[in-house]
């Protein structure tokens, strides 16, 4: 089984007692444009393996890193789904943080659900996406990768949206019934913005959903949904750490890595993870 930065990790390190834990979850059933995220997930332990342990000033790895085995993505998507949300529900009750990676994005429906059922309070998500997401359904099924979104604003979890650039009108409808914070890629990049305040009223504990279209093709070519004017790498991460000042961080996953061949995104993807969860430290 791969382990996410294997070749780092002490023995102690790598157990269940860690305090992430690496849920590969590599479904791939919705997907509307390019195909390859149902190998996001391998190719992301695989490039995991040539990080270093200091990221950002802290090393994450310290506080330990397990990795489950990859999860089952047969069968009908609701089961699907309540599957992945068992899991993250128990390893936030065991007082852990959760990092799924995709994977499709509809796969963070299964996720947060998880998270919330464990929680029993308030949360909101930062989502970094080219895409709302905020679409009632597409090609007739609502745990499409296009949906979730608007999935998890009917369940009243809280939407902070920063880098999208690709909307349909049922969305821009969708963000104003469900009151969706935003700032879209074109106000973020041609201003140069790194660092965005929550509305005061959102919750405090947070979960982030990185979608790596969010960022621009000239540096993540390998998804299947690439859309040009997209936010640098360190724009991106500064916007989330930004998002995480005074706040918790209960839950990550990063999604939509579609491996094209050239391991430069796959370790670009596994930065961002690795990134993250050192965001969660500060």
């Amino acid at each position: 089984m791969s382990v996410f930065l294997d070749s780092e990790l002490t023995e102690s390190e790598r157990s269940e007692k860690a305090h992430f834990h690496i849920l590969p979850m590599p479904l791939e059933r919705t997907v509307s444009y390019g195909a390859g995220t149902g190998a996001g997930p391998a190719a992301i332990l695989a490039a995991s393996n040539e990080l270093e342990r200091l990221c950002n000033g802290t090393e994450p790895c310290a506080q330990g890193i397990y990795t489950h085995p990859a999860l089952p993505c047969d069968g009908p998507l609701p089961d699907v789904m309540e599957h992945l949300a068992s899991k993250t529900e128990a390893i936030v009750k065991a007082g852990k943080l959760p990092v799924t990676l995709g994977g499709e994005h509809s796969l963070s429906y299964g996720a947060v659900m998880g998270v919330a059922r464990a929680l029993g309070q308030p949360i909101g998500i930062v989502q970094i996406d080219a895409h709302a997401d905020l679409r009632i359904a597409y090609q007739d099924e609502k745990h499409s990768h296009a949906s979730v979104m608007h999935l998890l604003a009917e369940e009243g979890v809280r939407l902070a949206q920063f880098g999208v650039r690709a909307l349909c009108t049922q969305e821009a409808e969708s963000r104003a019934r469900n009151a969706v914070f935003h700032v879209d890629a074109e106000e973020l990049v041609t201003g140069n913005i790194h660092a965005i305040d929550l509305p005061e009223d959102f919750p405090e504990l947070i979960y982030v959903s990185f979608d790596v279209d969010g960022l621009d093709p000239s540096q993540m070519p390998a998804t299947g949904t690439p859309v040009p004017g997209g936010l640098s790498y360190y724009q991106a991460l500064h916007l989330v750490e930004h998002a995480l000042k005074g706040r918790r961080c209960v839950g990550i996953d990063v999604v939509e890595l579609a491996p094209n061949g050239d391991e430069t995104w796959d370790f670009t993807a596994a930065q961002i993870v690795y990134r993250l969860m050192a965001a969660t430290l500060s």
